[in-house]
């Protein structure tokens, strides 16, 4: 499978940014670069943290992945860009997708409301995860 290229024509694509996207696309977990970092090790052993830093920016700024940071919790990371919700576990800080598709009435109706030019939206919903439930973790 070929991981998705740079749409923007300006943003070179180098090896480092293959396997960084490709690596992306292997996992549902929103992993934090810390993770990324050692899923892209396995296969360039060589590569630095800064180096995996510096292109998940790169990358994200420029739409290629989706970079999630929500108040108070490490930045993760997202092969999926197009508009999508997110569930957090509020123990273990696990996100994944959530399988529904986006509302975009929100959008019209919040157009119709206000006089801001709407360009899209996230919606996180936060809960305990099957795994800590069985846990029994407390809150």
């Amino acid at each position: 499978m070929y991981a998705k290229m740079p749409k923007n024509k300006k943003l070179r694509t180098t090896s480092q940014r293959r396997v960084i996207i490709e690596e992306l696309d292997k996992v549902k977990s929103h992993p934090a670069a810390d993770q990324v970092y050692e899923m892209v090790r396995k296969r360039m052993p060589r590569i630095s943290l800064g180096t995996v830093y510096r292109n998940l920016k790169i990358l994200s700024d420029s739409g290629v992945i989706q970079k999630l940071e929500k108040g108070g919790m490490q930045k993760r990371f997202d092969s999926t860009t197009r508009n999508h919700y997110h569930l957090r576990c509020l123990k273990c800080g696990e996100i994944v997708d959530v399988p529904i598709k986006p509302i975009v009435r929100i959008e019209d109706k919040i157009r119709t409301l206000t006089d801001y030019e709407i360009i899209g939206h996230c919606l996180e919903f936060i809960g305990i995860c099957p795994k800590c439930r069985k846990k029994k973790v407390n809150l």
